[in-house]
């Protein structure tokens, strides 16, 4: 055990590691190698996003200290457009694309395959070829194939192994720095070697498994924090129904060392780059194999179900919305990231608007991203009492601390009505109670008046 410690130690700082992608997993991926000593280089087909990062060591998304450890290493990374350059010599290779969503919820793979396709035609040693994107049970072998295809029968081998990643956006550096497992799969000792090599100084378990258990482990953990979500999101509904807390409930649930407590708080779903697309995805994979997950499919439904609790609170207080002024307050999918993807406010905004009325919205981050595909249809807000000015309703979406931090008395002296519907349970009932705001969350009881449009 000692001697293969050793060996791994010699090998691991003259590895030559290069990233195809710059998006949120690769970059992310490339500064924490990087200040573990590797040089990488990193490959997009953006110039101008390379620029950026060469330049200024900026990445252009918003994760908690992501941009200070690219610009700590920028003597190590390095970024090009010229695949070719960058698969050569390199000893270790991410592909760490996009796989989007088709439109019957399967993985788009073109990235993938096309990343493969070039490491095939460059790479002039032997090295290892990681898959780091998030792909079917089963990629791995046909990139595998795919690699066979383009290579000369006499040119050194390329080994595939894949290596899921664990992020959280909003966390991503920490989680990759301070990972809780690091799960490698592998079909040989080459790889195998290499990788534990590469990661001998990231202090977490080392998994090592066959690549379709490793693509598996992906998909599996991802489902089942979206079935625990939309489990406690169900019971949030019904103890509405029934007069229970769903706070209590959960805490009393997590005191369950068996349960746990991390994703059960209630809210108005998931969403992000990663649950809606993964759970998707592994319906689908499980209906061509005639294997159907129903419990997966019923966290889709009640995940999509669940967007729109707020606005059915709403028709309590407001038959119809049509001239009336909704503050929306928090954009992205969750707290501590620039990330839209299917964030409730996408569902809602363009809803509200439909019927007529007139949304101001306010987020501590990324409300550049929402003006790209509302650029003109809603007012943004500088700060929250800007949003609340004139408001018949609130709605909350997204749980920044600026939001939670809000004083409740704000609500009843900005807004025209004080209705306050809460997505995210960011206040205690009784603040809003003593406010005198008619206030409504997901799980919990106080409502606060009957207040019906046309009341003053």
């Amino acid at each position: 055990m000692t001697k293969s410690k050793k060996k791994m130690t010699a090998v691991a700082p003259s590895m030559r590691v290069a990233i195809a992608g710059t998006g949120y997993v690769g970059i992310v991926t490339a500064a924490c190698l990087a200040e573990h000593g590797y040089d990488v280089t990193c490959v997009d087909v953006d110039p101008r996003k390379l620029e950026q990062l060469e330049r200024d060591g900026r990445s252009g998304i918003y994760e908690a200290g992501l941009d200070v450890l690219l610009r700590k290493n920028r003597r190590r990374l390095s970024y090009t457009t010229d695949a070719g350059a960058a698969y050569r010599e390199a000893d270790i290779i991410f592909i760490c694309v996009g796989t989007p969503e088709n439109r019957d919820g399967s993985a788009n793979l073109h990235y993938v395959y096309e990343a493969a396709a070039q490491v095939a035609e460059a790479a002039q040693r032997e090295c290892v070829l990681v898959v780091k994107s998030t792909v079917p049970i089963g990629t791995n072998e046909r990139v595998e194939k795919l690699i066979h295809r383009h290579r000369d029968e006499h040119a050194s081998r390329i080994h595939v192994a894949s290596n899921p990643e664990f992020l959280s956006q909003g966390t991503a550096v920490h989680d990759t720095m301070h990972a809780s497992r690091i799960v490698i799969g592998v079909e040989d000792d080459f790889a195998r070697e290499r990788l534990l090599a590469l990661y001998q100084e990231f202090p977490a378990p080392k998994l090592v498994t066959n690549r379709r258990s490793a693509e598996m482990i992906k998909y599996a953990s991802n489902d089942f924090l979206a079935l625990k979500i939309s489990y406690i999101n169900e019971i949030a509904n019904l103890c509405e129904e029934v007069g229970a807390d769903v706070d209590d409930v959960a805490r009393g649930m997590g005191y369950d060392k068996r349960i746990g407590s991390q994703f059960l708080k209630a809210g108005i779903g998931y969403g992000g780059s990663c649950f809606p697309k993964d759970t998707k995805a592994l319906y689908w994979l499980s209906s061509y194999h005639e294997h159907e997950m129903k419990t997966v499919k019923a966290a889709i439904e009640v995940n999509d179900h669940q967007k729109l609790r707020l606005l059915r609170k709403a028709r309590k207080y407001y038959e119809e919305l049509e001239d009336l002024t909704v503050a929306v307050l928090g954009l992205t999918f969750k707290p501590g990231t620039d990330d839209l993807r299917e964030a409730p406010s996408l569902v809602n905004v363009p809803l509200l608007l439909e019927e007529g009325a007139v949304v101001r919205v306010y987020n501590p981050v990324g409300m550049d991203r929402f003006r790209e595909q509302f650029p003109t249809q809603v007012t943004y807000c500088d700060d929250i009492d800007m949003a609340l000015q004139g408001a018949d309703f609130c709605l909350i979406l997204t749980d920044w601390p600026e939001i939670r931090a809000y004083d409740p008395a704000g609500f009843k002296k900005h807004m025209r009505h004080a209705v306050v519907l809460d997505g995210r349970n960011c206040y205690a009932l009784e603040d809003m109670k003593a406010a005198g705001i008619i206030y409504e969350s997901i799980g919990r009881q106080y409502g606060g008046g009957g207040h019906k449009r046309g009341e003053d």
